[in-house]
């Protein structure tokens, strides 16, 4: 299912779910860059070698060996002058990648659905928390999922990139404040043309979605979608959402229609 539009008015303009795009934006095609030269030339790594933009991913996605345990570069398989994942993330404080790991996307679809997802729900999200509650609400809802994928598969060497569980916990938070907007969304490929549904039912098929496909986590047989972190990240956002509210004015109502003549 994609979420194309909500029918929730906002009161002011969502800065920071606009300042979120945009610097995941930067970072994705930042990190496509690396890897050209002066020429207009893709680098490709020698064998043994990781190119930039692995080196990026390695070094500030989240490894969940390095997280949990600790790491232990010494014990991976390599063979000689291989640089390994592990060894490049030990080089970062342990607890950096739960962090910068949010701003990293494997490719264009993960970024731009995901990208869709915050627009459509997020953007509520910072309306109702303020400005200077959502980034926060958001990073931790973020570290939250990566510490649920990594406790999932702890000697995983595997980085784990994404925005998914911190959007995942606005969506959980979404489901809390506003389970009654209505929601516009495709099924592709079986329904082409949009349709409206209540959010509560939209975002309970998409959390029962991910414990359907639990056994697909992408710290297992070698990459795939981190279903944990949406998970984590969808029920921390739905613990968070009432204390980050705690001291914050009720909603407004919406304005009474006015009737033409």
């Amino acid at each position: 299912m994609i979420p194309l539009h909500d029918k929730n008015p906002l009161h002011r303009t969502p800065v920071l779910t606009i300042g979120l795009i945009v610097a995941n934006v930067v970072a994705y095609f930042g990190l496509q860059l690396l890897q050209i030269d002066a020429d207009g030339i893709v680098l490709r790594p020698s064998g043994g070698e990781l190119d930039s933009q692995q080196a990026i991913v390695c070094e500030y996605g989240l490894v969940p060996a390095h997280l949990i345990g600790g790491g232990d570069s010494s014990s991976g398989e390599t063979v000689a002058g291989a640089v390994t994942c592990l060894s490049v993330n030990e080089e970062q404080p342990r607890f950096l990648g739960l962090f910068s790991s949010q701003f990293l996307h494997g490719d264009i679809w993960h970024l731009g659905f995901n990208m869709l997802f915050l627009w459509v729900f997020g953007n509520n999200i910072e309306d109702r928390l303020g400005r200077l509650r959502f980034l926060p609400f958001y990073l931790l809802c973020g570290a939250a999922a990566g510490l649920a994928q990594a406790l999932a598969d702890p000697s995983s060497d595997i980085p784990v990139i994404g925005a998914s569980g911190a959007i995942a916990g606005v969506l959980g938070a979404y489901l809390v404040l506003y389970p009654r907007v209505w929601v516009w969304t495709v099924v592709l490929p079986f329904f082409f043309l949009p349709f409206k549904i209540p959010a509560w039912i939209w975002l309970g098929i998409y959390f029962v979605l991910q414990l359907l496909f639990l056994g697909e986590s992408a710290t297992s047989g070698g990459g795939g979608i981190a279903f944990f972190a949406h998970i984590g990240g969808f029920v921390a956002g739905m613990l968070l959402i009432k204390p980050f509210l705690v001291g914050r004015p009720p909603p407004t109502p919406p304005a009474p229609a006015i009737p033409t003549f």
